[in-house]
């Protein structure tokens, strides 16, 4: 659906990312890896690419320096179209000697930046967030209704709806009412929205009677200037939305297609699995060319499997299976090695940022253990972030109800073993 007008793009790097961590220890949630051979920054730029937004920032703030090697490498746009994917670090300044307090505490210290004199208009997105949308629909929803803002929502049900921003909408699909994480039980109750006011959104779902803020704003440029300049709110979803709809028209964008806020290990580790669990999952990265997600270009070999038994298993390029290995239901990234007579089941591997030489891995006196999985080592509903090295017969078990723990080079986060970046563990360990 084209849009007569071309919005501008602001997607926020995110906080410290504490929810993700150990994944976030040395980089920012947009800086995480995901689907074998992306990073979660590739997924709102892909979809403003798709959708024909060319001008794009990123606000970064913590552990950033991965995440802007990233974009450099990966999205050179074309100059002669007026294109780009620029980067708004964090920084202090004459006026200002405070970091970024919230998502718009970060838009309001880089105003300066995009607030020009045009009508177009201004898209906020979350650069943490899995799904796909064309977001010239929502543009059109927002010229539609004539509105000042507009938030893409969808619907959730009772179990999923404190923990995220609920709103009500009018007969006219204008929001009335926005409250964040409502865990009261009669809160709920009075927030959930009429079926025929659902029904005239595009919504059929009973067991989905809340509609939720997906994170992703759409505001009229002036209107997003006037609120930053004149407002003192730090946060959109907290303070800025519930205000702003008090005195302005702020209008709803349906959207009843995936979406996941991968801001927890339990969330990243099922949106991952997901990819392995059938043939048309929820989120494919698959897709045709205008759906295709977008990432660094990289020169590797076909992945090689040498008498390994494969099972539900997705694997990115550049990995190596040795003879013996079973692979079940767990995704393998990028040169992702495993050698002879182990077992990866429920678990995510993020692979290496380079091969290394195999000698020291035929040898163990001659130093640590090689990247990659050591022989006849079992791994169990684990996460094994990149560069990390496991020696020869080592277990990690992860279960669902185990305790959270943070022990010798490993963590324990919603029952799942992590080895953080570049960690190692020695042969013979059991975790």
């Amino acid at each position: 659906m084209a849009s007569p007008t071309s919005p501008l793009a602001i997607i926020l790097g995110g906080g410290r990312g504490s929810r993700l961590y150990p994944l976030t220890r040395d980089r920012c949630k947009p800086a995480v890896p995901i689907g074998g051979k992306y990073r979660l920054i590739d997924i709102p730029i892909s979809n403003c690419l798709h959708s024909g937004v060319r001008q794009i920032y990123v606000l970064t703030q913590f552990l950033s320096a991965s995440l802007h090697r990233h974009i450099a490498r990966a999205y050179r746009l074309d100059d002669l179209t007026g294109g780009f994917v620029d980067i708004l670090a964090a920084e202090q300044g004459a006026t200002n000697l405070d970091w970024y307090q919230g998502t718009a505490d970060a838009v309001r210290k880089q105003i300066d930046s995009f607030d020009r004199p045009t009508n177009d208009p201004i898209l906020i997105l979350s650069g943490d967030h899995l799904y796909k949308m064309d977001y010239r629909e929502m543009v059109a929803t927002h010229e539609r209704q004539r509105a000042d803002i507009t938030l893409g929502v969808i619907p959730t049900g009772r179990r999923a709806a404190p923990s995220l921003g609920i709103l009500q909408v009018n007969g006219e699909g204008m929001i009335v009412r926005f409250v964040e994480k409502p865990a009261a039980a009669p809160l709920l109750d009075d927030l959930a929205t009429p079926p025929a006011t659902l029904a005239r959104l595009g919504g059929h779902d009973p067991e989905r009677p809340f509609l939720a803020s997906m994170g992703i704003y759409c505001f009229r440029r002036e209107i997003l200037s006037d609120l930053l300049r004149t407002g003192t709110g730090i946060d959109f979803g907290r303070d800025l939305i519930p205000a702003a709809i008090q005195s302005h028209r702020v209008a709803a964008h349906y959207f009843d297609g995936y979406w996941e806020d991968v801001g927890t290990i339990d969330a990243y580790y099922r949106s991952q699995l997901m990819l392995s669990e059938s043939p048309h999952p929820a989120f494919l990265f698959h897709g045709s060319n205008d759906t295709r997600i977008y990432s660094r270009g990289r020169y590797l070999p076909a992945s090689r499997c040498m008498g390994a038994t494969l099972d539900h298993a997705t694997l990115a390029d550049g990995c190596v299976i040795h003879d013996r290995c079973t692979i079940r239901h767990s995704l393998l990234g990028l040169r992702t090695i495993v050698r002879p007579g182990s077992r990866i089941e429920d678990s995510i591997l993020n692979g290496a940022d380079h091969y290394a030489d195999q000698t020291a891995a035929d040898n163990p006196a001659v130093g640590p253990p090689h990247i990659g999985i050591g022989r006849e080592c079992t791994i169990v509903r684990a996460i094994l972030d990149k560069n990390v090295r496991i020696g020869d017969r080592v277990t990690l078990t992860g279960a669902a109800g185990r305790p959270d723990e943070d022990g010798d080079g490993y963590f324990v986060r919603d029952g799942i073993v992590i080895i953080p970046k570049n960690g190692v563990i020695a042969a013979g360990r059991t975790i």
